[in-house]
């Protein structure tokens, strides 16, 4: 009987961009030489290595033809065992790029829970990875990505399926520690089985190359949260050995396949354990390092695409968690993630940063974390850093806002590599873990970028996901959940965050996946989501790229049309695609919008006005949000101006937003009385109803709020247009408030949710 197929094969790593080797991860059931055999040629074979038992091998392929996608068979000792017989499953191809191939096209997400139930159901709905899998087994032409980004969660170490507990009980009494949870190296493997030996899933990886990195559960909830948890689980007596297995299974199963070939021919534990009949002491060794002194280990590695960089980031194992110096890098990876970003940019159409934590999460839960650091640092004492260490632990308070330091020194890293005139296109965060996807946009970073940035989350590709998580993500994103993030920094004494960003996208809940489809220096984004019978369904489109970036690299003529561009005519606005359009509404003459008043904003400002026809007491102050877009009606102007939030002159997108405008003074009061120069009367016609009455507007406004908007302001004591009296520390009125919470509030805690106001009889 000659030697199985226990797991794979997986198509790990493919050339770019000339196309001509590839490595191919599998395992057998005993030692043997296998190789892979191309129908055009090309092939390579290698002997299998042994660990706790188990034997693999990572397969080099030479001699593929660029641009072709060829089927291959994977042979053991001779004997073909994959494609299995009776497959209903296509063979499996290595797909090369071209000469001419323009860019990359990018699938990921994360958290992936391998569990099915009695008859194949699916307790976490539909896999979003067994679905994309159902699309291309069926329709072999359809568009199929260039590699799989899987950011974290590969497996749930402290969470198994019921099948696994089955085994686990089986094989061990779940009563000693740590219960129904694995335990070592042979529990890991049976995990990985179980993920990737699902048929469909087992195809994909077959056929479509993978990229990899861990997050916490790859190990348990939590990893390297803080110095307390790791010194209670230190205590633990299973935790040492339940750490060796994790690090030892993902270096074995995910980190290798990582590595291109020359890395590999470098890699002196590859090679001790390749020379070894069992290399398991080896790299049970290396794990114990890696765990005593993080620095002898770096898992994060960069791979790339043509003109495409992708750098994925270890921001779990390589943590320093010292209160005093808490970050998410050691210094050593600091200086090496600092090279790879920007060293190079001008080979670089896009940067891709592949983080298993995103860098901008819901603003309140930014705030939380960094208040919870603030406590756990001392700021207010013994008493309250036991509690924000109790509160980081509970609520799972672990990304990169929980290291401040770490934190502001990424956003600093990558607004200097958006900067300058040999920026890439974009610079892109990729990243899961917070089961929810959104796109986040930074509306201020430290000095002046020509790049777009953007933070891509998308998580989880099949996992369950709570209502009450649902809900309270949507109220992490909602500015009640900005109001109370602010109130939490100043209980913290954080001060004001490095940077200010908006949603654009999201948010979405439930399984999906995201591609990044990159030609050239343009950038698009979909959002597909698994449905019922193992459909992906697009939910979200966009290009990320505006007409002007995607043209050439930023710098000399290219900059000048830009401007030019952004400060143009109103037709000339209207001829634009609508992708990368922020939206505006029309304005009066006198600056004013005539549907409704901007909301504030973390990082906005405030300033004094004088009330005018449409404006707001004297002594009032109303935050005003830096304008997205140019003034359309007051583009004949000839004065050049390069500050935000100036109603006077053209707003440059690319200008902080915390310069002081010289015009304020003077050009703004005139703008809100209407006293125009001749030179600056609008382009266009004023928008109907910009001079409506006062009361009109109120009545319009107030149609628009909810009862539950409604109440909060009878409660604060503001009149029932929503608006707070200008001028007024407190309610102006404050008994007013009490009488119509009493009179209106019963109605309006009875009324469904989004039913709307309070009908003017019921009031009555």
């Amino acid at each position: 009987m000659g030697a199985e197929l226990r797991l794979g094969p997986l198509l790990r790593y493919v050339e770019w961009p000339h196309g001509t080797r590839a490595t191919v991860w599998v395992e057998t059931g005993r030692p043997c030489t296998a190789e892979v055999r191309c129908a055009d040629g090309a092939g390579g074979r290698t002997r299998t290595f042994q660990i706790a038992g188990h034997h693999y091998a990572l397969v080099p392929v030479t001699g593929l033809t660029p641009g072709t996608s060829t089927p291959y068979d994977v042979l053991l000792d001779g004997r073909r065992v994959w494609p299995p017989a009776g497959s209903p499953f296509p063979p499996s191809t290595i797909t090369t790029p071209g000469p001419g191939t323009a860019g990359p096209r990018l699938t990921f997400g994360s958290c992936r829970w391998a569990a099915t139930g009695a008859e194949g159901r699916t307790p976490a709905g539909p896999d979003a990875l067994g679905a994309l899998a159902a699309r291309l087994a069926a329709d072999p032409g359809a568009e199929r990505p260039d590699a799989l980004l899987l950011l974290g969660d590969q497996v749930y170490a402290d969470k198994p399926s019921k099948a696994t507990r089955r085994w686990l009980a089986a094989r061990r009494d779940l009563s000693d520690p740590p219960g129904a949870q694995v335990g070592d190296y042979e529990e890991y493997s049976r995990l990985y089985d179980e993920s990737w030996g699902d048929p469909e899933v087992r195809w994909l990886l077959s056929t479509v190359p993978s990229l990899m990195m861990f997050d916490d559960h790859d190990l348990i909830d939590d990893w390297n949260t803080s110095a307390a948890w790791l010194d209670g689980m230190r205590a633990a007596p299973w935790w040492r050995e339940r750490l060796l297995s994790g690090l030892m299974s993902y270096w074995v199963h995910q980190h290798l396949g990582n590595l291109t070939p020359a890395e590999l021919a470098a890699d002196p534990l590859y090679a001790a354990v390749r020379a070894t009949p069992d290399g398991t002491e080896a790299l049970r060794g290396f794990a114990a390092e890696a765990d005593a002194d993080p620095a002898r280990a770096r898992w994060s590695y960069r791979r790339d695409f043509g003109r495409t960089r992708l750098v994925m980031v270890d921001s779990r194992a390589g943590r320093v968690l010292d209160e005093e110096k808490r970050a998410v890098l050691g210094a050593q990876d600091v200086r090496w993630l600092e090279e790879q970003l920007l060293s190079g940019r001008a080979d670089c159409d896009h940067l891709l940063v592949g983080s298993s934590l995103p860098w901008l999460l819901p603003p309140l839960v930014h705030d939380a974390e960094r208040w919870s650091a603030a406590l756990c640092g001392g700021v207010r004492g013994a008493r309250w850093a036991r509690r924000g260490e109790t509160l980081r632990q509970a609520s799972d308070l672990e990304h990169w806002a929980a290291f401040p330091a770490s934190f502001d020194w990424l956003t600093g890293l990558l607004a200097e590599a958006a900067a300058g005139g040999d920026a890439p296109a974009t610079v892109a965060v990729l990243s899961g873990d917070v089961h929810h996807a959104y796109v986040a946009e930074p509306e201020r970073l430290p000095g002046a970028t020509a790049a777009q940035v953007v933070q891509l989350t998308c998580s989880p590709m099949h996992q369950r996901i709570p209502y009450a998580l649902r809900l309270g993500f949507r109220f992490g994103w909602s500015r009640a959940g900005r109001t109370l993030g602010r109130a939490l920094a100043r209980h913290g004494r954080t001060g004001p965050s490095s940077v200010a960003w908006r949603r654009t996208g999201g948010p979405w809940f439930g399984n999906q996946l995201m591609t990044l489809t990159l030609r050239g220096r343009e950038a698009r984004l979909r959002l597909e989501q698994a449905r019922g019978g193992g459909v992906l369904t697009s939910v979200h489109e966009r290009a990320l790229t505006s007409a002007s970036a995607a043209a050439g690299p930023p710098g000399g003529a290219d900059d000048e049309a830009a401007a030019a561009s952004a400060t143009g005519t109103a037709a000339d606005l209207a001829a634009r695609p609508r992708e990368g359009r922020p939206r505006t509404r029309p304005q009066d003459p006198r600056g004013a919008r005539t549907r409704r008043r901007p909301r504030a904003r973390p990082g906005d400002r405030s300033v004094t006005r004088p009330r005018g026809p449409g404006g707001v007491r004297a002594g009032a102050r109303r935050a005003v949000r830096p304008p997205t877009r140019p003034n359309v009606e007051l583009a004949t102007t000839s004065e050049a101006c390069l500050t935000w939030g100036c109603h006077r002159c053209r707003p440059q997108p690319k200008e902080p937003p915390h310069v002081r405008c010289p015009h304020a003074p003077d050009a703004v009061p005139a703008l809100r009385a209407g006293r125009l120069p001749d030179r600056r009367r609008p382009a266009v016609p004023v928008a109907r109803g910009a001079e409506a009455p006062r009361r009109a507007r109120r009545r319009r406004r107030r149609r628009r709020l909810g009862p539950v908007r409604h109440l909060a302001v009878l409660v604060r004591g503001g009149d029932r247009t929503g608006r707070r009296r200008a001028g007024a520390a407190g309610p102006r009125h404050p008994q007013r408030g009490v009488r119509r919470l009493r009179r209106d509030g019963v109605r309006l805690l009875r009324r469904a949710p989004g039913a709307g106001p309070v009908p003017r009889a019921e009031r009555r």
